[in-house]
């Protein structure tokens, strides 16, 4: 028996006893649906599958990780979009599952704040809050599946940004175990606070290379009393960067989203979808998904705020048609082609899907360069643009020529063209990860493309956070070259 084996054995005995039969597992069947990412485009190995049911337990295994040298890779909903969550194929780590911890331990509807452990899935949250009469102002499409751990660990971002900003913006307090398995406890919510640094804001965004989220404390606000969607026929993209600042000044503080859809987008989403219809009665170059809230104004108020922005914007020419949705339903109709444009898109072929910002004053013209110019290089790919324009943030994907073999075209041309666009985002002033994190996805053109100063910051809160390396090795933080 080698030295690696006994040290295997030992600690997965020491992990045994620590958590029991429910807490740690080696069955293949118990693994396996774990170590693939949610695209579909990373597949690890794990040394053992560890669900603790508790803080402490946490604190107890990693300890225990420590000890033996096991690295560790946390996971909540594993509905990542940068292969974050998933072990290397090495086989040495432990898979760190935190959704045992499911348990909402504290709403108080009159501060507006509730901790929430780290495997409670964002949708169960959202119906908690509702049922206080109070809303989580943050949601995306994978809200059935994604946990409230994973979402500060990545910063994520969703539909609502550009009015209640990310995931960052909501939280109000952590709990988290360290390398060394301590525990940092920051759930405490304070408005003022100057002992140093805010240690919390460290942890958001870190995808569990600095410590394992298991709680957090988040804000709540009033639940939403009126709510006006619309959805909008453009003729350019430039003209929806107009539209947005015409409804934003009419609207004031109530714009809560706005989403850009080219027709391709669209297309595909009613191939895609059964029973979907568009919502305007022709084709459009561009589409803009609306939508406006308030806890304080009526529906009848806030409706004809809206039409009365679009009605002058379509006097001047800004828009060719748009609809106000009639009732909750149709707004939900609405939504449900903006968000299931990823699986549309995926159900055509392989693709290069890009999660980036730059300034939204800029995002147009990027948009309208970086497009032919992906194609004109790369001949047969498709390139759209849709998602967040509001907040600077779209999801430019590549589409694979007809016939590109799935696999060998994205690890071939792909990251060919990956690396072009993150060039012209850089060029841009912009970021080549806008909400989905970094991961194992992007880690080598962060380091290629990153601020050296920063990247050298990084580098030093990880060896001082974790000198063992054993926190999500390979993930976010890219090698230094020497």
């Amino acid at each position: 028996m080698t030295t690696q084996t006994r040290t295997r054995d030992s600690f997965l005995a020491d992990a045994s006893a620590l958590l029991g039969p429910k807490g740690i597992s080696t069955a293949p069947e118990d693994i396996s649906p774990w170590l693939t990412d949610w695209r579909g485009r990373y597949t690890g190995r794990a040394l053992a599958l560890a669900s603790p049911a508790s803080t402490q337990e946490v604190a107890e295994l990693v300890k225990l990780c420590a000890k033996h040298h096991v690295p560790i890779v946390p996971q909540g909903g594993n509905s990542g979009m940068a292969g974050g969550a998933t072990p290397d194929d090495s086989g040495t780590a432990v898979l760190l599952s935190l959704r045992r911890m499911n348990a909402i331990r504290s709403l108080d509807a009159g501060a507006g704040q509730a901790v929430c452990e780290a495997g409670v899935i964002l949708q169960t949250f959202h119906e908690a809050a509702d049922n206080a009469g109070l809303r989580f102002p943050l949601t995306l499409g994978g809200k059935g599946s994604a946990t409230i751990g994973g979402l500060v660990s990545t910063n994520a971002g969703g539909t609502q940004v550009l009015r209640h900003g990310t995931m960052r913006a909501q939280v109000l307090g952590i709990e988290a175990v360290l390398a060394d398995g301590s525990v940092f406890n920051g759930l405490t919510s304070l408005k003022k606070d100057n002992r140093g640094f805010d240690l919390k804001q460290l942890l958001i965004g870190s995808e569990g290379t600095l410590g394992i989220v298991t709680a957090a404390n988040l804000r709540l606000l009033p639940a939403t009393r009126s709510r006006v969607t619309a959805w909008v026929g453009l003729p350019s993209i430039i003209d929806a960067r107009t539209l947005l600042r015409r409804v934003d000044r009419a609207l004031g503080d109530t714009l809560e989203g706005f989403e850009v859809v080219p027709a391709h987008c669209l297309d595909s989403v009613l191939a895609h979808l059964p029973d979907a219809r568009s919502p305007l009665g022709t084709r459009h170059a561009w589409n803009a998904l609306i939508e406006c809230v308030a806890s304080d104004a009526d529906d009848a108020s806030l409706r004809e705020r809206l039409e009365t922005a679009l009605a002058q914007a379509a006097e001047e020419g800004l828009l060719e048609d748009a609809v106000i949705a009639a009732n909750e339903r149709q707004a939900e109709d609405f939504w449900l082609l903006r968000d299931s444009i990823s699986g549309a898109e995926r159900a055509l072929g392989p693709a290069m899907q890009h999660d980036i910002s730059v300034p939204v004053e800029r995002m147009p013209e990027f948009i309208l360069a970086a497009s032919p110019a992906i194609e004109s290089e790369f001949a047969g790919t498709t390139a759209v643009a849709f998602g967040h324009l509001g907040d600077g943030n779209v999801h430019f994907h590549v589409l694979a020529p007809k016939g590109a073999t799935p696999g060998k075209w994205e690890d071939g041309e792909g990251k060919a063209i990956s690396a072009r666009v993150y060039d012209m985002v850089t060029e841009a002033g912009g970021s080549i990860s806008a909400e989905h994190g970094i991961g194992q996805m992007k880690v080598g053109e962060l380091g290629r493309l990153g601020d050296p100063v920063a990247l050298s910051m990084m580098r030093s809160v990880k060896a001082a956070l974790d000198p063992l390396d054993l926190l999500n090795p390979g993930k976010l933080v890219p090698p230094s070259d020497g």
